[in-house]
């Protein structure tokens, strides 16, 4: 790919994730051509439709703000409680800086397979995560004996769920430093023996 296809290709995913944090409920294909300054068919060159670019703008996301760094402690732990903690850590770190473009998605995911899809996407790695930290604690022996561990890993993702975060932080004014620790409490009482 050419430097200038790459620079489109960001000018492209960096507009699509600031209309998406706008709040605009409706985001279409020819609404970000428009605001990155190319025609719809350019567009379409680089996204073939716009599940795809949803998809590629919440993982351009992640690699903007080092997702992958922000893990390193928790994927290069060496106990599973370990584990656990620094992925709540990131992962409950990491929520305020998607809020934005988490709302928009979910708000258009009723209506928008292509917005559902940008969004489950997302929802999915994230239970991925879940599941490496559930292993680590069953390859621990840690687990509580009555969890499957496909149980404690919808256990886990249930509590990490950004609806819990708004509800606790947005809603009922809680700070983010109560609510990791317990968020934190809560995870390891609910699957640690």
């Amino acid at each position: 790919m050419s430097s200038a296809q790459a620079d489109t290709k960001t000018r492209i995913l960096d507009t699509t994730w600031k209309l998406l944090e706008s709040g605009n409920k409706n985001v279409r294909m020819s609404d970000i051509a428009k605001a990155v300054g190319i025609s719809r068919q350019a567009l379409y060159l680089h996204y073939p439709n716009r599940a795809d670019l949803l998809i590629a703008t919440t993982r351009h996301i992640d690699s903007v703000k080092d997702i992958d760094g922000r893990l390193a402690e928790s994927r290069a732990a060496k106990t599973g409680k370990d584990r656990l903690s620094a992925f709540i850590r990131a992962w409950v770190g990491y929520i305020p800086e998607i809020h934005g473009t988490s709302v928009a998605l979910r708000a258009m995911q009723a209506t928008d397979a292509e917005a559902a899809a940008a969004w489950n996407d997302r929802m999915q790695a994230m239970r991925h995560g879940c599941a490496a930290a559930v292993r680590a604690i069953k390859d621990d022996g840690l687990l509580l004996p009555h969890l499957t561990e496909d149980t404690a890993t919808d256990l886990l993702w249930m509590i990490l769920s950004v609806e819990n975060w708004e509800r606790l932080v947005r809603d009922c004014g809680w700070l983010q430093a109560d609510y990791e620790a317990t968020i934190q409490t809560l995870a390891h009482k609910a699957l640690l023996g």
